[in-house]
């Protein structure tokens, strides 16, 4: 039975605060609207970013960027214990995304100190003014590593048009024939252009756009049932099943975990 403790903490640039215990969840392929600032407590994680193979240990950092492809899996059997800030995509430079991409690992100890003391903070009511500090020295340490090589090309335009597409219509959804009339193009030439950009196919994109939407509004005490016709599910066995096969546990159990 996974352990998952989750919440949504008043502090500018901090969407989300996870730490969970995993034995064997495998994550999916998936991609986040914020940056993932993760540090592995116990055992270690494998994953694939962009397509390349990763490991994150425990004496690391590991930064994953917004809207690059991922997964994520324990790599032994006895699972892994991880906790992660989810921060907001403003909170660094988009140009930094593809160094990012190249170099996820951070090996700083000063660093890994710095985020181990964050989570410290945001556990304890009140210390929004010194969590804030905090993140503002762990952006600019991070900032550090990033600056390098240029970034690679943007998505081309036809994907990164379906993807905003696809971002205001999440509720209400989008049929393909309908997005490729739009755009002028021919749907298989639209889903091949989308998963070369992103990594994933147009549907599971949004599926994960959903998921992201539903977190923050269990975390803010909406019933499930609410959630799921809000954010665009068919009904409540349909963010169900997806939630939990993107995030772990249950839409009720993760609702539930509250928070400190």
């Amino acid at each position: 039975m996974p352990a998952v403790r989750a919440w949504a903490p008043r502090v500018p640039g901090i969407a989300e605060v996870f730490h969970a215990w995993f034995t064997d969840h495998a994550y999916p392929e998936h991609t986040h609207d914020t940056w993932t600032l993760l540090v592995v407590d116990e055992g270690a994680i494998r994953y694939d970013l962009d397509r390349h193979e990763h490991g994150a240990l425990r004496p690391g950092v590991t930064l994953l960027p917004p809207h690059v492809s991922h997964t994520g899996r324990s790599a032994t059997p006895h699972g892994f214990r991880k906790r992660v800030l989810y921060l907001d995509a403003d909170v660094l430079d988009p140009a930094l995304i593809g160094h990012a991409v190249d170099a996820p690992a951070l090996g700083d100890a000063l660093l890994r100190t710095r985020v181990h003391q964050l989570h410290r903070v945001l556990e304890a009511p009140g210390n929004g003014l010194e969590a804030e500090s905090r993140l503002a020295l762990i952006g600019d340490r991070i900032r550090r590593h990033l600056r390098g090589p240029a970034p690679p090309p943007a998505p081309d335009r036809l994907a990164a048009d379906l993807r905003d597409l696809l971002d205001a219509r999440m509720v209400d959804g989008l049929a393909l024939r309908d997005a490729a009339a739009l755009l002028h193009t021919h749907p298989t030439h639209l889903v091949r252009s989308f998963t070369r950009a992103y990594g994933l196919p147009p549907h599971r994109y949004l599926t994960g756009r959903r998921v992201e939407a539903a977190r923050r509004r269990l975390l803010a005490g909406e019933p499930p049932a609410q959630v799921a016709a809000g954010v665009g599910f068919h009904d409540q066995a349909h963010l169900h099943r997806h939630f939990t096969r993107l995030v772990g546990i249950t839409p009720g159990r993760y609702a539930r975990t509250g928070s400190p």
